[in-house]
């Protein structure tokens, strides 16, 4: 006879240390909530590792950890930036994602309800992406020793054979394109955690981004040098690293760069500038100038780059600096800034 396993309350439920304890507790939340949001048949076979066919082409890897505060945000929560974030990473090679594991460090204490909720908006994002969670783990530690829940991702996709996008290949005279506004994710976790209201709400632009990418390889190839999603530092940082890694510069319009005005007060308010906000939902893209306008007009016919635009050119600079002026003549550095400066906020 089957032994009777009682059903997770998920309505008012907690973890407890059981549920990380590998017996009948882990089973029972790995099989009523991780199974029942990411299934497919990978996860069905209960294995600790699973085995996938691939395409031709090249493998491409990415790997990342999610820790925010708060975990619920106007446009998301931990769960579908987890599942965004790691599909963006592996896009940004030019890549098709195919596969994500994911792993939960779940405090003791956290509810249930909350738990099912990021798991369920995971599976959701996964499934819109067109991407499976096919493997993961899950650990609980004793209360006070998390943040509620901690998730890291690994990600697998194929490039095509040719296809090889790195910031070395930037050239003097490349356009900088964005994909669009700039600083709406952070903007909008950080008023959340100020409990700031504004007359149009902020949203977090978290999105998977393979599909905008797809389109702008059909279009532009390897005239694309490199493509990076501006997340932690925001463009600023994301824009310092190429030119360090290129040994070029870059000189960016002020007027060209996408914000919108709701994010522009709320980051003057909160004493951030917009350009060292994370994003999570938009690229940066590094293309050969006789190439550019094809592939902006490629961001444009995708509802996630209509607001693309091209905000400046690499240059030679033994400096590295990225610099930024106005059409009245003013400019300015646009450097990095040190980890202690940046509120976390992805």
């Amino acid at each position: 006879m089957r032994a009777y396993q009682r059903k997770l309350d998920i309505k008012n439920g907690r973890v407890d240390l059981s549920h990380g304890a590998g017996g009948r507790a882990m089973a029972q939340l790995i099989s009523g909530l991780f199974h029942e949001a990411f299934g497919n048949e990978w996860l069905a076979r209960g294995n600790d590792q699973a085995a996938f066919d691939v395409g031709a082409g090249r493998m491409v890897m990415t790997t990342d950890g999610y820790v925010i505060s708060p975990l619920f945000f106007p446009g998301g929560n931990i769960g579908s930036l987890a599942v965004h974030g790691t599909i963006n990473d592996v896009a940004m090679g030019g890549a098709r994602p195919l596969y994500l594991s994911a792993s939960f460090i779940i405090e003791e204490g956290f509810r249930f309800s909350d738990l099912k909720t990021i798991a369920d908006s995971m599976g959701e994002a996964a499934r819109a992406a067109g991407v499976y969670i096919i493997t993961g783990d899950t650990k609980v530690v004793e209360r006070g020793k998390a943040d509620g829940l901690f998730i890291s991702t690994t990600g697998v996709g194929v490039v095509a054979d040719g296809l090889d996008l790195s910031a070395e290949k930037a050239r003097v005279g490349d356009r900088v394109l964005v994909s669009g506004s700039l600083g709406d994710h952070g903007t909008a976790i950080m008023s959340r955690r100020q409990n700031l209201a504004f007359e149009t709400e902020i949203v977090s632009d978290s999105a998977a981004l393979h599909d905008l990418v797809a389109l702008m390889v059909a279009a532009g190839g390897s005239s694309i040098r490199v493509m990076r999603d501006p997340t932690r530092g925001g463009l600023a940082a994301m824009l310092n690293e190429i030119a360090h890694q290129s040994g070029l510069g870059f000189h960016l319009q002020e007027e060209a760069i996408p914000v919108k005005p709701a994010v522009a007060a709320a980051c003057e308010l909160l004493g951030l500038d917009p350009l060292h906000v994370a994003n999570e939902g938009k690229l940066v893209a590094i293309v050969a100038p006789d190439m550019a306008d094809a592939v902006l007009a490629a961001m444009k016919a995708h509802p996630l780059g209509c607001d693309a635009a091209d905000i400046g050119e690499a240059v030679a600079d033994n400096h590295q600096f990225v610099q930024m002026s106005t059409s009245f003549g003013g400019g300015r550095i646009v450097d990095w800034l040190s980890g202690e400066q940046l509120p976390r906020i992805c």
